[in-house]
């Protein structure tokens, strides 16, 4: 009877500390934000301290440090991230847990006996020894799995906030080039209007008068395919904001990029790739599968299951006695197991060497192409201060009238060309920065020139 009340009682206890179900349904409706100020963003849990101490102000615009703060906030992938770290934390809190006992009852009752016989029972606990031996490895392997995918939601995190910085680059670059080709139809269609008049007047040819409006149609062109790509791009951002499609976020600020030291940036390497969220990631993963492998290993041995049991025959004896189960590992011995832990340890310590490989290979084409483009912006800027200083004195001129018409049309022309060429080296300078600080993590070594 003491017996049945402590196994009443016990069964009572577990099942008050049992959880709860509760049904969820399904939402019915979207529910993105029609714009970035119904977004509530936290600084302490952005990835990089320049954005942790940046102020986030939608109602003035976003510059590209608020757009990355966003991003990270409100990404959807990153949201469904986020869950499952949760899922891997709650893995690793179950592989912690204590194996439990087992508790098996029996019950005869004597159908053709005599007097003297009574109810038979038989009460027995027992216990899985290898489940308890084999806890440490599992709850090691569980923990690094969560290590692993912390860091692989950092990693993601990395690559929303380039991302972000990428668009965010293009875009202000796209609307620098609208300004330019806008002048540039400008300038096309006043040429085209005033050589229609000579040509009415016949003092041009229908040649001299169609090259102006074929170049007023080419920069029409460009226009309209510069325009549906930023539409194309605003529909990326706003994705990737988890912003409604017809939010509009307005963007303020322009890209200029400082230099970067490239001897600097090398110097860092090593210890860079040390702290990157991806290789940190890989490793928890290959650390985990050493658990999984030394639990495998540890499964081979006999699988002990020990026991007491207490018992009442029909006659009314009572006894006790004690039960040791043991798997004797002839045929199987896990090593089926054993192979596949094994065989899988050799795939993530190709998959490391092989991402380590990658990256210092990507940081060294990047580094080699940073003084390239430096460079050429660096040339370029100088040779649109000169064009602007020839235009300024050409449009003197021609308003004077000591400078032909079409002369004065190529040096603008000119002039925008070169614009344009340094507006998109600037951008390709500020996506190779994009890359590399993606590569690298923020704070580069900075150029004393650019200082």
């Amino acid at each position: 009877m003491r017996l049945r009340r402590i196994i009443g009682y016990a069964s009572l206890g577990l099942l008050s500390a049992c959880a709860t179900y509760m049904p969820q349904s399904l939402p019915d409706k979207e529910n993105m934000p029609q714009s970035a100020a119904a977004v509530a963003v936290q600084p302490a849990q952005l990835p990089f301290s320049g954005l942790r101490s940046h102020i986030f102000n939608p109602a003035d615009g976003l510059d590209s440090d608020e757009v990355a703060m966003l991003a990270v906030a409100n990404n959807p992938q990153l949201r469904q991230a986020r869950d499952g770290l949760g899922v891997a934390r709650a893995q690793a809190f179950a592989a912690g847990l204590l194996p439990d006992p087992q508790l098996g009852m029996t019950a005869d009752h004597p159908t053709n006996g005599g007097a003297g016989t009574t109810n038979a029972f038989n009460y027995n606990l027992s216990y899985d020894v290898n489940a308890l031996l084999l806890r440490s490895s599992r709850k090691n392997a569980a923990n690094r799995d969560a290590e692993r995918v912390n860091m692989e939601l950092l990693w993601q995190e990395w690559q929303v906030v380039s991302q972000s910085r990428l668009l965010f680059t293009r875009l202000t670059a796209q609307t620098a080039l609208m300004r330019q080709l806008q002048a540039a139809r400008n300038l096309w269609m006043q040429r085209y209007q005033a050589s229609q008049h000579a040509m009415a007047a016949g003092n041009v040819t229908l040649d001299f008068a169609s090259a102006d409006f074929i170049a007023l149609q080419n920069t029409e062109r460009q226009i309209n395919e510069l325009e549906r790509s930023v539409a194309q791009n605003r529909a990326s951002l706003n994705s990737l904001l988890g912003l409604n499609a017809t939010a509009q976020v307005l963007l303020v600020g322009e890209v200029h990029p400082a230099l970067l030291d490239a001897s600097g940036v090398a110097a860092v390497v090593a210890q860079r790739l040390n702290n990157r969220p991806d290789l940190l990631a890989l490793q928890a993963g290959y650390q985990s599968q050493e658990e999984k492998y030394r639990g495998a290993v540890l499964a081979q041995f006999p699988v002990l299951n020990v026991g007491v049991t207490r018992a009442r025959d029909t006659s009314g004896l009572y006894t006790m006695g004690f039960g040791l189960s043991l798997n004797l590992p002839i045929f199987n011995g896990n090593r089926g197991n054993i192979a596949i832990e094994q065989a899988t340890r050799k795939k993530l310590f190709d998959e490391y060497q092989d991402r380590l490989n990658s990256a210092h290979s990507e940081i060294a084409l990047a580094l080699e192409n940073l003084p390239l483009l430096q460079t050429q912006l660096q040339r370029t800027q100088q040779g649109v201060t000169a064009l602007q200083q020839l235009a300024q004195h050409a449009d003197a001129a021609y308003q004077a009238g000591n400078l032909a018409a079409p002369d004065y049309v190529r040096l603008q022309t000119g002039l925008l060309d070169k614009q344009t060429e340094s507006i998109n080296l600037a951008e390709a300078l500020m996506e190779q920065r994009i890359a590399l600080e993606t590569l690298l993590g923020p704070d580069l070594p900075e150029s004393r020139s650019s200082k």
